[in-house]
């Protein structure tokens, strides 16, 4: 290949968006150093980012789990156990996040409460638990409910299609070395699916940082409610927002290309 050709290529598959992206991120962040409004808006939204990223890695790595439950669920040998698998990942998806959290937070909190004390009410009584009150829950952890159970639909379906994709020869091998099922899984099955499966993970993780800023409806002060707040009290509305997008951004982008890194790496050593 001539040396104008292989320069051409090499222009043509760099990341010019990247770039792009970031002289814009270095221009804001120039503009919040230097100016009192901006940096006042700056400190004020980030006070929540801890909040964001914290909802959304436990809310992922328990809809992670629950995901893979529903999905060996629905690929088992019961029938009982395959309907209720897809019950539930039909019902669940189509139930929008938002609609779930306020279900979860004023319908099933209350409920779970109820639960509760309803069971716990011989122990209650004999001084050893004491009675649960539904704000004793704190909206927090509702939220991180809520998204558990809305993620979970859409994880058990990936885990299923990437499990489903592995060659049934490899399975039956494995079955006539005297395996177990769980060791079929664990060492046969998993690490294959975990190749096919980890970009939609990885993109759903994305999502799930995005979606977490509707916990914010709940008055759970992530970044998203933090700006809310100031936004109302100070109306400086485009500077609040402006500064949250970008916040968004920063956090959205920098995990896409921190995941498509790990993503590669593990089609290198496979």
């Amino acid at each position: 290949m001539q040396p104008a050709q292989r320069a051409a290529d090499k222009a043509e598959e760099f990341p010019w968006w990247l770039a792009a992206f970031a002289v814009m991120a270095v221009a804001i962040a120039v503009v919040i150093a230097f100016s009192d409004i901006y940096g006042q808006v700056f400190l004020v939204v980030s006070k929540g980012i801890g909040i964001t990223i914290g909802v959304a890695l436990i809310a992922f790595l328990l809809a992670t789990l629950l995901g893979l439950g529903i999905a060996l669920a629905g690929l088992s040998d019961s029938k009982a156990l395959r309907q209720a698998s897809r019950f539930y990942v039909e019902v669940i998806r189509g139930i929008p996040i938002l609609v779930l959290l306020f279900y979860v937070a004023f319908v099933g909190a209350p409920a779970l409460v109820a639960l509760y004390n309803l069971i716990a009410a011989p122990l209650v009584e004999h001084g050893f638990l004491d009675t649960l009150l539904v704000r004793d829950l704190s909206l927090l952890w509702r939220a991180v409910i809520a998204l558990t159970i809305g993620y979970s639909s859409f994880l058990a379906e990936i885990f299923r299609a990437g499990i489903q994709s592995i060659d049934k020869g490899q399975i039956e091998a494995a079955k006539a070395l005297g395996l177990s099922r769980f060791q079929r899984f664990r060492l046969v099955v998993l690490p294959q699916a975990l190749k096919v499966i980890f970009p939609p993970l990885s993109n759903d993780f994305v999502s799930m940082v995005k979606d977490s800023s509707l916990v914010s409806v709940l008055g759970v002060s992530d970044i998203t409610q933090m700006a809310k707040v100031y936004a109302s009290g100070s109306f400086r509305f485009f500077e609040t927002y402006s500064i949250l997008a970008y916040i968004y951004l920063l956090l959205t982008i920098s995990l896409s290309l921190l995941l498509r890194r790990v993503e590669r790496r593990m089609r290198a050593t496979g």
